[in-house]
């Protein structure tokens, strides 16, 4: 197998710090990995009653919200309905769509060019995460690349207000350093307008200067201005200090609105002018998930989390007066999109609890929201979906960890079997509203748990930052205190539930925890590309994830150890129930090698343990039917293991 040396077992009986083993294998990717290996881990078909299940589910969809044309009449939008992530444009609200982009790779929306001539694009190859940037004339035709090179990043950052220039950000210099380019778009040439070391980024503009974000981590950044006539850097904040800052321009001149929990648990917007930061807006229970301030500075978009349930609202910039908005009634959650450079259209979706997401546009001259994309539900009556309900359940050390419970009306057998599903990032966070995802399960009889586990975002500095590095050792206990909880609390006539654990990305290293160093706690698990071994996947990572992720993890040197500890490879010994893990080939986060050498170690303990891997798939599955077949997989999985 071709830079894959595979297996390393490590014996329940050695303990993570004594552990001194190399990691397993090599590589990332699919050169990773020989033909063999991938025609032996291929995914079988589904039973038809199973594909047929999921396939009416999804079904189910709701487009994006779009972008609004400057001119106000037209909206493109993405939506998967051809099975993976296309363009589509309409003519006017509630009209007949048209199919603006195709193919088998996803399309990505990213912006109108201001003349509203061409929408900006981007397009990825098998999962790759190298996705590439085009342009397309807005009423349709050809796409026109502006860069897509393998194995390079390509981000779209701005167009000029003029049309002329497009701006994106590449790591074609060095693969951990994303370098600033300017394209012009009607001569097709390239120049690079900024390349000192680091991952760069646009936050926001202002003619004639660009705010950049430098990424130090997952969580950690600086901001600095930049002068595009004298190409001068100067410091805004962030410097030396490894903070958590969202920042903008603000309304007046010299003036920068900052996002920070750096002095309250909750975060809050600051006014930065003259060095000074001062408090404007903030919520003693409502965490700031995010906010922007659009192009003409009139208004200030605020996104809140409350307990997980996401609201907004809306400020005047320079007096943080609050501007009144519509009532959305019996909404979920209620999402906003951008706004138009001329500041008059903002895009909203709205779902509820038994409705998919709806896509409005609200005209801010007219004060008028009109409903423009309204999600399909084909042969299916959602109005009997479950309703996500919050509930806790108590940790060892007696913190309250929130979870969203749906229930099935009826199940086969007293108590219902249980699926509990953790959310990836791992600053992620488990949502209510409306799931279709969560209604196969649920209509199959299994009740649907999604814990927001400590390191979760949305609930505040303290809850957040509480698994950074070697402190994850105290708290991910929450993991198996939540089967704990379900056992002895949802048993009936003293009966307790079979639970059994299902996760991606992180969720999917949570799931490979649970049923290793927490292993008999559930009784089966379904892990999608998470890591195996925290020293193994910071080793063999993409180099631009390995400084994102270091200050969550560790350093794979000065941590080694801290690593073994929390990897689930190293509690492999003690197994006790079958696994199906599910990975695509292409990932450039999670290699695949974390995927075969835990199957490896998994089998010999003979326990039913099952891969799959997709050779067009990177960090999850894009397409329609690979996500049939993983979601079909993991419900006969569950029902095998759990019925």
């Amino acid at each position: 197998m071709k830079n894959l040396l595979l297996v390393m077992l490590i014996a329940s009986s050695v303990s993570a710090a004594d552990n001194k083993t190399d990691p397993a294998y090599k590589g990332l990717g699919l050169e990773s990995l020989d033909q063999a290996t991938l025609e032996r881990f291929a995914p079988k078909p589904l039973e038809s009653s199973v594909s047929r299940r999921v396939q009416s589910m999804l079904d189910i969809k709701s487009p994006g919200l779009g972008l609004v044309s400057p001119d106000g009449k037209t909206l493109h939008f993405s939506w998967t309905i051809t099975g993976v992530s296309q363009i589509w444009k309409l003519d006017g609200p509630m009209r007949f769509p048209r199919q603006m982009t195709g193919g088998e790779d996803p399309a990505s929306l990213l912006d109108y060019t201001p003349d509203g001539k061409f929408v900006l694009l981007s397009r990825d190859r098998n999962g790759e995460e190298n996705p590439g940037l085009y342009c397309q004339p807005a009423g349709g035709g050809e796409l026109r690349e502006i860069q897509h090179k393998k194995g390079v990043q390509t981000y779209y950052q701005w167009v000029s207000d003029d049309s002329r220039f497009v701006y994106f950000s590449a790591n074609d210099q060095k693969p951990d350093q994303r370098t600033l380019y300017r394209y012009e778009l009607a001569s097709g040439l390239k120049e690079m307008i900024f390349n000192d070391p680091g991952l760069w980024s646009l936050a926001d503009v202002r003619p004639g200067k660009f705010l950049l974000r430098k990424s130090l981590g997952s969580m950690w950044f600086e901001f600095y201005e930049l002068d595009l006539g004298t190409k001068q850097l100067k410091p805004v904040i962030g410097q030396g200090e490894r903070e958590d800052y969202s920042v903008t321009f603000g309304a007046g001149e010299g003036e920068y609105l900052v996002g920070s929990n750096k002095e309250a648990d909750l975060r809050q917007i600051y006014l930065l002018k003259d060095g000074k930061l001062t408090p404007k807006i903030s919520h003693p229970e409502k965490e700031i998930a995010d906010f922007s301030i659009d192009y003409t500075r009139k208004y200030l978009v605020v996104k809140w989390l409350d307990k997980a349930y996401a609201r907004f609202d809306v400020y005047n910039p320079a007096t943080f007066e609050k501007i009144p908005m519509p009532d959305f009634g019996e909404a979920e959650n209620i999402y906003t999109g951008d706004i138009t450079r001329d500041g008059r259209y903002m895009t909203i979706g709205i779902d509820k609890a038994y409705e998919p997401r709806a896509s409005y546009v609200w005209d801010w001259e007219k004060k008028e929201l009109v409903k423009w994309l309204a999600p399909s539900s084909p042969e299916i009556d959602t109005g009997g979906f479950s309703k996500a309900s919050l509930e806790y359940y108590p940790a060892r050390d007696g913190a309250r960890i929130p979870m969203f419970v749906r229930r099935p009306k009826a199940c086969a057998a007293e108590p219902c079997p249980v699926i509990v599903s953790f959310h990836g990032g791992p600053e992620g966070m488990s949502s209510p509203g409306f799931s279709a995802y969560s209604q196969i399960f649920i209509d199959a009889g299994f009740t649907v748990v999604t814990p927001n586990v400590r390191g979760s975002d949305g609930f505040g500095r303290k809850w957040l930052d509480s698994d950074n590095k070697a402190k994850r050792l105290d708290v991910i206990t929450d993991i198996e205190d939540c089967a704990l909880y379900i056992k002895k609390d949802w048993a009936k006539n003293g009966v307790a539930p079979k639970i059994g654990v299902a996760g991606g990305s992180y969720g999917g290293y949570s799931t490979l925890m649970a049923m290793t160093r927490f292993a008999g706690a559930y009784d089966a698990g379904v892990a999608e590309v998470g890591m195996s071994n925290l020293l193994s996947f910071m080793l063999n990572t993409a180099p631009y994830r390995r400084i994102l992720r270091a200050n969550e993890y560790g350093d794979p040197e000065k941590d080694k150890d801290t690593l073994l500890k929390l990897s689930p490879i190293t509690y492999v010994g003690g197994i006790k129930g079958p696994l199906l893990i599910i990975q695509g080939a292409n990932d450039p986060r999670v290699p695949v090698g974390e995927a075969v050498q835990m199957y490896e170690a998994t089998k010999a303990k003979g326990l039913g343990a099952e891969l799959i891997i997709y050779p067009d798939e990177g960090h999850g599955s894009a397409k329609r039917a690979n996500q049939v077949l993983s979601i079909g997989h993991t419900l006969r999985f569950f029902e095998k293991y759990l019925k």
